[in-house]
């Protein structure tokens, strides 16, 4: 699936104004929102989006810090990491983001962690610890 950002124009037939925002989706599913009057991107875990009863025009990835992404490099700029139980997260290695509740509150996650390169020396010390144990 290709990652698309689409901005509501739908026209709300209600009191009031109803704000629209602008979306950023994987296929059906919402992995991130800008409200109408913020700057910053809200992320969140990714939920099912319905589009029914609604109008959208496409938008720029970049509102989202994906800058000049073709469809296959709009993927590899977040990364999908499997959570413990089941659930997809986004993570942003460069940005390091990540689109879970626990980076959200705390500003850091075993999903970014996750994609850290092991130092070398760490792993020169696993290695030296199986050879001990052999």
């Amino acid at each position: 699936m290709a990652l698309e950002a689409l901005k509501e124009v739908t026209v709300w037939k209600v009191d009031g104004r109803q704000p629209n925002h602008t979306y950023l989706l994987d296929g059906d599913k919402l992995i991130a929102y800008r409200q109408w009057h913020t700057g910053e991107p809200i992320w969140g875990s990714p939920m099912r989006f319905d589009r029914r009863y609604r109008q959208f025009e496409k938008a720029d990835l970049k509102l989202f810090g994906i800058v000049d992404a073709p469809e296959n490099a709009a993927l590899n700029a977040l990364q999908a990491v499997k959570g413990s139980k089941g659930n997809i997260y986004y993570v942003d290695p460069e940005a390091k983001t990540c689109t879970c509740s626990g980076f959200k509150f705390r500003g850091k996650c075993k999903h970014v962690d996750a994609l850290e390169p092991i130092p070398a020396e760490v792993i020169d010390a696993m290695r030296l610890a199986d050879a001990a144990i052999e």
